[in-house]
């Protein structure tokens, strides 16, 4: 911002003028305040005026995703809406503003092969892009911290839109957690033909439980290299936009509260309103029922 051309540097000064003195603001952004006190009095122009109201309509958007959509998915939702604006055009208006994007956790750097999986092979071998829907799921476990201990989350997620299919937590993290989220699974969604249930080599999806449920269920399993987090990158991203979007590093009073911000989170938001780059930027419930229509009408 301290950067920026001197209209930006006053639209910025404009903004914050009830938040802090002006003589401060001019001396740090170094301009004058005498073209400040010129630009203020100066009417608005149409860009001006058509900036505003596209403002409005930028912090709608934002806020209703919870404050977690960057330019991007804001400039679709505006395009949703028939507006006519430009990405470029959203993030300087978002950057003038100080709207951002919900930031990730930072990435640790390493080296990811792994050893082949012995119970099951990598049958998956990272292809996350199919075509139909209900042929290849994925899953994994993830852990949120509450004041009462921890609470475990087990999801599984169609890769054909991205949408989760089935979830399931519990205090503890045993074999029940994982095969209730893939009954979930099941019988949310009905497979008519044999899934492909790809998961890493933990001991939940290694046991006789595991794999017994898959057979009786017409499932067939694969499974990570041990120790690659990329072969279930799905998942694993999944997790991320969780903690990234929700959790925010906060810890939760109790489990039940975790519990009903987290189903709040997933069945309301994530599923059926957050837009997803996989699902031809729409939120993956309406993407699935997009094509289902698209393949009725053909």
């Amino acid at each position: 911002m301290f950067r920026g051309r001197v209209k930006e540097k006053y639209a910025f000064i404009k903004a914050r003028l009830k938040n802090y003195p002006i003589k401060l603001m001019c001396e740090a952004l170094s301009i004058q305040r005498s073209g400040l006190y010129a630009w203020v009095a100066k009417p608005k122009s149409k860009r001006q005026l058509e900036d505003e109201r596209l403002m409005g309509l930028i912090k709608h958007s934002w806020l209703e995703s919870g404050c977690v959509y960057g330019y991007r998915k804001i400039t679709s939702d505006l395009k949703d809406l028939g507006e006519a604006c430009s990405k470029h055009r959203v993030a300087k208006l978002m950057r003038l503003e100080g709207i951002k994007a919900q930031v990730g956790y930072k990435k640790h750097k390493g080296h990811f092969s792994g050893k082949p999986a012995v119970v099951a092979d990598n049958v998956l071998d990272r292809q996350f892009t199919v075509a139909t829907p209900n042929r290849y799921w994925v899953t994994d476990i993830t852990y949120i911290r509450t004041h009462e201990g921890w609470l475990y989350l087990a999801v599984v997620l169609d890769l054909y839109s991205r949408a989760v299919v089935g979830w399931s937590m519990s205090s503890r993290m045993e074999s029940e957690l994982v095969t209730q989220a893939l009954l979930a699974a099941v019988w949310r969604r009905k497979p008519k033909k044999q899934v492909l249930i790809h998961s890493d080599q933990g001991s939940q999806f290694t046991g006789y439980e595991w794999s017994d449920f898959l057979t009786e269920h017409n499932l067939k399993a694969s499974m990570s290299r041990r120790g690659n987090c990329h072969d279930n990158t799905v998942a694993e991203s999944f997790f991320q936009l969780l903690k990234r979007e929700r959790i925010k590093r906060k810890i939760y009073t109790t489990r039940e509260h975790a519990r009903a911000d987290i189903f709040d989170y997933i069945e309301m938001f994530y599923n059926s309103r957050r837009k997803h780059g996989e699902a031809n930027n729409m939120p993956p419930l309406a993407y699935e029922k997009l094509e289902e229509f698209k393949q009725k009408s053909v």
